[in-house]
């Protein structure tokens, strides 16, 4: 498989066919990622992508799943869209599901019935990173578009039939706005109602906009008790009519895997043995992105 630079995909997709559709992010201005700092922003050639789509086809028969990297395959025109999804139906007839991620103007960019089309030739789920439902958080970290504009495309996402899985990164807002970051993105999460959430917590990347102001003291990551007491804020605000609130990535200090409505109690109840220092939190040496 042609395979560019450093390939990203969610915990989730650890067992995908892998198809690099695009090389890294169409936005790549948020101020704490560094995921494609070896690669700009590139559609790949329809050759490379059908000789990829062959070459699962001849030795991936056991996977059934496929993701589209990199960062914002939805970016990608609809008609080439739809032209990868029919390969991958063609050559792959035993796939069951396609993912991407999607960020909100790429999914703003696509009609509802152009959405509605993607989700019939097999696109069945897509990640979106909310970060944060504070637009001053958002402003600060150079994401696109503010947090009403964000919701508004990821519940237009689930409303034709997408699975919506949404990621949130505790400590984004610093010390300074920990509390106004928690409490905005719950109400954002409650209105989006994704599927899915996963929460991260905040690791400084070297070479990224934020590592350089958090060297010259711009800003402050809270450390584990406070980045555990804005997770609390966090769920305790957070009303899904069914899905999972999952904070089980590498980089959280308590992993938790929360089903709500009903479990959000007994997550509440762990937080808070976490935070009365009851239950060991994972150390700095093993956590990781």
């Amino acid at each position: 498989m042609d395979h560019k630079g450093t390939i990203i995909r969610p915990p989730s997709e650890a067992g995908s066919v892998l198809l690099q559709v695009t090389l890294g992010c169409s936005h790549g201005r948020c101020a704490f990622c560094g995921a494609y700092q070896d690669k700009g922003f590139a559609i790949k050639p329809r050759e490379t992508v059908l000789a990829d789509i062959l070459y699962a086809a001849r030795h991936h028969r056991d996977q059934r799943r496929v993701f589209l990297c990199d960062g914002d395959a939805m970016i990608l025109p609809r008609e080439r869209l739809a032209e990868i999804l029919s390969l991958i139906r063609e050559h792959m007839p035993w796939v069951t599901r396609v993912g991407t991620y999607a960020n909100a103007k790429s999914l703003k960019r696509k009609s509802d019935a152009e959405l509605v089309e993607l989700r019939g030739l097999g696109l069945g789920i897509v990640y979106m990173g909310l970060e944060s439902g504070d637009d001053t958080v958002l402003s600060e970290m150079g994401k696109n578009g503010d947090a009403r504009f964000i919701v508004e495309q990821g519940r237009r996402a689930k409303a034709v039939g997408f699975k919506l899985n949404v990621t949130v990164i505790n400590g984004l807002g610093g010390v300074e706005r920990s509390r106004e970051h928690a409490e905005a993105t719950a109400r954002a999460l409650t209105r989006m109602d994704p599927d899915q959430v996963g929460a991260l917590s905040l690791m400084l990347v070297p070479g990224t906009p934020l590592f350089e102001r958090a060297r010259r003291g711009e800003f402050e990551v809270p450390d584990a008790r406070g980045i555990l007491r804005e997770l609390r804020g966090m769920l305790a605000g957070t009303e899904l009519t069914r899905g999972l609130f999952l904070a089980n990535h590498a980089s959280n200090y308590l992993p938790l895997k929360v089903r709500l409505p009903a479990g959000k109690q007994a997550a509440l109840d762990s937080i808070d043995r976490a935070l009365a220092g009851m239950t060991p939190l994972k150390s700095e040496s093993v956590r990781r992105l």
